[in-house]
C-alpha cells in the first residue's frame, strides 16, 4: 500500500497542514505574489531573462519558510503540479480573506500546533 496522496482532495489539506503557521504563508504569499507578477511580465515584454527570477522568487520564500519556519520538506518535492495549484490557491483564498475555513477543515479533529484563528490576520 502506498502512502503517496492519490487526490487533490487528499491532498489540499495535506497541504495548508503543512504551512501551520502564519509567516510560512505569508512569505508564501510574498513569493508566488512576485513570482507570478514576474512571470507575467517576461510573458508581456519578451524578457525571457525574468523567468528564472520568477522561479527563484516563488520556491526561495516558500522553501526558505519550509526549512526554517516549519522544519518540513516542501510538498513540492513530491507533489509538484498540486503543490503549484495549491500555492495559487492559498494565495488567492488570502488575498479574498477566504482561508480561515479551509484551514480549520484541515485541522479538525487533530491537534492545532499554533491557533488557527491566527489565520484572522489575513487579508481582507
Amino acid at each position: 500500500m502506498s502512502d503517496r496522496i492519490q487526490t487533490y482532495g487528499e491532498f489540499w489539506p495535506f497541504y495548508l497542514r503543512e504551512h501551520s503557521q502564519a509567516s510560512t504563508r505569508w512569505l508564501h504569499f510574498a513569493g508566488t505574489s512576485l513570482g507570478v507578477g514576474l512571470g507575467v511580465t517576461a510573458a508581456v515584454t519578451g524578457r525571457g531573462a525574468l523567468i528564472p527570477a520568477a522561479l527563484v522568487a516563488a520556491y526561495g520564500f516558500a522553501w526558505l519558510s519550509h526549512f526554517k519556519i516549519e522544519n518540513n520538506r516542501p510538498a513540492s518535492f513530491k507533489y509538484p503540479l498540486w503543490s503549484f495549484i495549491s500555492d495559487l490557491r492559498m494565495a488567492a483564498l488570502m488575498a479574498t480573506g477566504q482561508l480561515t475555513p479551509h484551514l480549520e477543515r484541515a485541522w479538525a479533529g487533530r491537534p492545532v500546533p499554533v491557533p488557527v484563528a491566527s489565520a484572522q490576520a489575513e487579508v481582507r
